[in-house]
């Protein structure tokens, strides 16, 4: 009894008092659980120095050791930047600083002759201070991340005035996507009646479905360069292999991803009968400019000893084959196109927007709720905003970290499902080695703590899906 007696002072408190002080202790127990689980993974990490034997065939010990380093330090860097992200958030939350900034807001509005009914103006800038203010914080952090972790294990390939610019752009790019988009989502609420709910779960799925159709044809390219993948056996054989599964292929691009970074990637858009698939060039062997001698680029005439180049130069030389083969290729785009083949980006969707309804009418029965509004420093206004980030951000916290799980373990069974829809197309051979092969480019660390991976994976782990891969590969 003495220790449910103990509690009662905490039920006695005021309703506001108890949803902050809940807000808070969900907020640092998901923390502790990332910690804990971060702090299994780099045990991993500090304590596997050797290739185990299951893995003697797959990767050298050059290879695994580059690999561990290059995950030590991320997980340095993650622990740390989380450990700042929570304490700034959690300060933010004591010290008032969300009703500080609408208060200010507010302030900017009325010197330019906004009075307290434009709530919608006053949102905009609190919007856009906000977003500034997490722009301006990130900013050392991912400096420091690209410019010492990545630069160190050979990833970055920005100079800072590069990095500088693309910032300051996809801030801007944000800004006129977020503004305007909010600005019709806050009028939506404010007039739709007691099914306003209805209406701005229609809104932002519109939004989101123009979104995924402009995305690489009008955002993407302000930050990379998109060419057509030019003729030749390549593009021939993606074309075979999209007619042979009834994919609806217009184009075939490939992206300038190695200005900023030497990170692959392949990925698909399109609605209906407009598909478009974009290749990185650094997954491509024979179009990465990362693998054109240094000299090459540099002008340098060719030493036979070696003798006089810099550091730079030699480890670029050593490690200039990057990417893979036509049919390695082929086999990644099997697995990708296997994602639209089997229905996942569709179910994807659906989930997604499922979601988003559930969301929008929860939060449409919550909004009325003046303690939440008080829990966070809001007495005497409630703005439809903040009520948004409230409820979506803090009071819907526990639901989304289930929510993310969930997923997290969905897409490992698609990510199997989409191996095995390549293997179906002939290409356990060629997938096998594309695998093994994109693991040792992006320093990929294939031992891994079983809870770490069950919690965080969207993949499941290398040796789990070159075992499956394994059982039926072709000779």
């Amino acid at each position: 009894m003495g220790m449910w007696a103990s509690l009662d002072p905490m039920w006695e408190m005021p309703a506001e008092k108890r949803i902050f002080g809940a807000v808070l202790l969900f907020s640092w127990t998901v923390y502790l659980w990332e910690t804990f689980l971060a702090q299994r993974q780099r045990r991993i990490y500090k304590t596997t120095t050797h290739v185990p034997m299951e893995l003697g065939q797959i990767i050298d010990s050059e290879t695994f050791e580059k690999s561990r380093l290059y995950q030590l330090d991320k997980s340095t860097f993650s622990f740390w930047s989380g450990l700042y992200s929570e304490i700034e958030g959690t300060l933010i939350l004591l010290f008032g600083g969300i009703p500080y900034l609408w208060r200010l807001s507010g302030r900017f509005c009325g010197s330019a002759g906004f009075g307290p009914e434009y709530e919608i103006t006053q949102s905009l800038v609190f919007l856009l201070m906000a977003t500034l203010f997490s722009a301006l914080t990130g900013l050392p952090w991912s400096l420091y991340n690209t410019f010492v972790i990545e630069e160190k294990h050979g990833f970055n390939q920005q100079t800072l005035g590069f990095f500088m610019k693309d910032a300051i752009k996809k801030f801007i790019v944000t800004q006129c996507i977020l503004l305007p988009v909010s600005s019709l989502l806050l009028y939506i609420i404010k007039i739709g009646g007691d099914y306003f709910f209805i209406y701005a779960w229609l809104f932002t799925l519109a939004v989101s479905l123009v979104l995924v159709t402009i995305y690489a044809d009008y955002i993407a390219p302000l930050f990379d360069k998109f060419t057509p993948l030019p003729e030749g056996k390549l593009k021939q054989e993606i074309e075979i292999m999209a007619k042979s599964i009834d994919f609806p292929l217009t184009k075939v691009y490939v992206v300038e991803g190695s200005k900023r970074s030497a990170h692959s990637n392949a990925y698909f858009y399109g609605f209906f009968k407009n598909k478009r698939i974009v290749l990185f060039d650094t997954l491509l062997e024979e179009y990465s400019v990362l693998n054109k001698d240094i000299r090459e680029e540099s002008g340098m005439e060719p030493r036979n000893d070696g003798e006089g180049d810099s550091e730079e130069i030699k480890a670029k030389v050593k490690n200039k084959k990057q990417g893979c083969n036509n049919e390695e290729v082929l086999a990644v785009l099997g697995h990708e196109l296997g994602h639209w083949k089997l229905g996942h980006t569709v179910k994807n969707i659906i989930i997604s927007q499922m979601n988003s309804f559930l969301c929008f009418f929860l939060f449409a029965a919550l909004i009325g709720r003046k303690e939440l509004f008080a829990a966070f420093g809001f007495f005497d206004s409630q703005p439809t905003l903040i009520g948004l980030l409230i409820i979506f951000q803090f009071i819907f916290s526990p639901y989304n970290e289930v929510l993310s799980f969930c997923l997290t373990v969905l897409s490992r069974r698609f990510e199997f499902q989409a191996d095995a829809f390549a293997k179906k197309l002939g290409k356990a051979k060629d997938l096998y080695s594309a695998l093994i092969k994109l693991n040792k480019d992006n320093l990929g660390f294939p031992v891994s703590d079983w809870l770490f991976s069950m919690w965080h994976y969207s993949h499941p782990p290398l040796i789990e899906r070159l075992q499956a891969l394994k059982n039926s590969k072709q000779d």
